[in-house]
């Protein structure tokens, strides 16, 4: 007997359409707004960090759902749309418009099954649950995780050296700095439940660490005994 092979649901040309689609959405839910938006002067408030954090959590998703045996195809399509709406609706309901932008998407483009547009505009829902990951899908787990992720490790270091930047800070400020997101990511991990997440998370924290450990050797001053690991 052989083994059936699982025709993707979503071809690599309908993929690539929807991420020009989310990359428009986001341009336009800033230029749309008199007042410039909030806080838009922050690089993570802008659409063009959105849409990399969009891409970043879409690679990360798709790893981890291939190797927890989750629906790959769900992840990666529902990773794209997770955060559409982030910029033009209050952080409350944002995964909600989210979902409702992609099924409105999904059902308007292509021939999806039914199945496919329910199952993803549920997971783009529930992403930003704060209870326990046991709780939800395996699917929602893996966009969490990844959400999670992304804010973990070396692109989370360079978003706060660039927030002392915004806020008039010295470079002798950076060993701080970079604990905080050493605190935060041990925090944030603590969510995490599978293997595959726990792993690549672990490996971005150690690269964390090094970095601290590495500015404060080469500045003298630099050097803060009270931290831990």
């Amino acid at each position: 007997m052989g083994v059936e092979i699982k025709e993707s649901p979503v071809s690599a040309e309908e993929f690539e359409t929807m991420q020009r689609f989310v990359e428009d959405y986001l341009a336009a839910s800033v230029e749309n707004e008199d007042d410039g938006g909030r806080m838009r002067w922050y690089p993570w408030h802008s659409a063009e960090y959105r849409f990399n954090h969009i891409l970043n959590v879409v690679d990360l998703a798709s790893k981890i759902a291939e190797r927890e045996g989750g629906d790959v195809d769900v992840v990666r399509v529902a990773a794209l749309f997770h955060d559409i709406a982030k910029l033009e609706a209050d952080q409350e309901v944002h995964a909600e418009e989210g979902a409702r932008v992609a099924r409105e998407y999904l059902t308007s483009h292509g021939d999806f099954p039914q199945s496919f547009v329910e199952q993803v505009c549920q997971v783009v829902a529930d992403h930003s649950y704060q209870g326990s990951l046991e709780d939800v899908t395996l699917e929602t787990r893996c966009l969490i995780e990844a959400d999670i992720l992304d804010k973990v490790g070396a692109n989370g270091t360079v978003l706060m050296l660039l927030r002392m930047g915004y806020e008039a800070r010295t470079h002798m400020d950076a060993s701080e700095m970079v604990e905080r997101v050493l605190e935060r990511g041990h925090a944030a991990t603590d969510r995490i439940e599978s293997d595959s997440a726990e792993s690549i998370a672990h490996q971005r924290l150690k690269r964390v660490k090094w970095f601290r450990e590495w500015l404060e050797e080469e500045v003298p001053g630099m050097d803060h005994d009270e931290f831990g690991d």
